[in-house]
């Protein structure tokens, strides 16, 4: 491969990584129940893919349906995110029963759609993974079967259970259990939140640990208080944002809104770290607002 043809190769991937950023999250986020967590699985998904395609172009093996390959990366990484967490199940279902496909009607399939994360984790892997791929992204039966890596008939099988299961899930009623604050992370969100809004970024920057570390998902990286602090500067200049304290899936958060249509519910969220009484971490998702898709969040 010359010079150029690599380059071009090299700018196709980062393209297509780009543009099915979005996607791949909300396969990995409803694989794993978190889209905290889905973030965190995608990203090591993202680096495994870089670093695959790299080695084929080194011995000239193309990849013939990169999206399918990237479903595929990020299928085998939520697995192996599950199996650390101790919670794999089994991947293919004991029978292979040959069965036609249902045809979804509008109302399942909404339900299907906008089932949350919780729901879905209750779903052994296999029906999970076959569900969110064929009716949450829209994948093909022959799609499924590849990046499952398993036949036509256990994929059939295992789409039809967990059809099946979610339709009687989505029929018990809601018992969502509430989400709180602790008195400490109350406290301190709301002195930072407080701040914030009030574009008071020299307080902020007082109460950032010298060595902190931010993260801009999908972005970008800082470390130390001097790198950070532009950081704030750059809030400074834009007016599109109104923080709120929350807790979103059980961990204390901040819940960015569009100060003119707060209704619409939050568009980003951050996450703060600290240690010694100062923060040491931030992570902030506002160039990756698709993360926040399919959370469960409490103000």
């Amino acid at each position: 491969m010359t010079e150029v043809s690599q380059a071009a190769a090299t700018v196709d991937m980062a393209a297509l990584l780009v543009a099915m950023r979005p996607k791949l999250h909300r396969y990995c986020a409803r694989m794993v129940g978190s889209v905290i967590d889905g973030e965190d699985v995608l990203q090591d998904a993202l680096i495994k893919a870089v670093e695959a395609h790299a080695a084929a172009g080194e011995i000239g093996n193309p990849i013939k349906n990169p999206e399918g390959w990237l479903f595929r990366i990020a299928h085998n990484t939520a697995l192996d995110f599950l199996r650390r967490r101790n919670r794999q199940e089994a991947l293919r279902s004991a029978e292979e029963v040959e069965m036609i496909v249902d045809q979804l009607d509008a109302v399942t399939s909404r339900q299907i759609a906008t089932a949350s994360l919780r729901t879905f984790m209750r779903l052994p892997v296999a029906q999970r993974s076959s569900v969110i791929l064929m009716d949450v992204l829209g994948c093909s039966l022959r799609e499924v079967c590849e990046v499952m890596e398993c036949s036509l008939p256990a994929a059939k099988a295992a789409l039809h259970r967990g059809r099946t299961q979610l339709r009687a899930y989505a029929e018990e009623p809601e018992d969502a259990p509430q989400q709180s604050l602790s008195d400490a992370d109350r406290a301190r969100l709301g002195v930072y939140v407080a701040h914030f809004n009030a574009r008071d970024f020299d307080a902020i920057r007082a109460m950032i640990a010298d060595d902190v570390r931010l993260e801009l998902v999908s972005k970008t990286r800082l470390n130390g208080k001097a790198e950070v602090s532009r950081y704030f500067g750059n809030y400074s200049k834009i007016s599109d944002w109104h923080l709120v304290p929350g807790v979103l899936e059980g961990r204390p958060a901040i819940l960015v809104f569009d100060p003119n249509d707060r209704d619409a519910g939050p568009k980003y969220f951050m996450l703060l770290g600290w240690a010694a009484g100062k923060i040491a971490t931030i992570r902030d998702f506002r160039h990756a607002s698709y993360v926040i898709e399919g959370a469960e969040y409490q103000v």
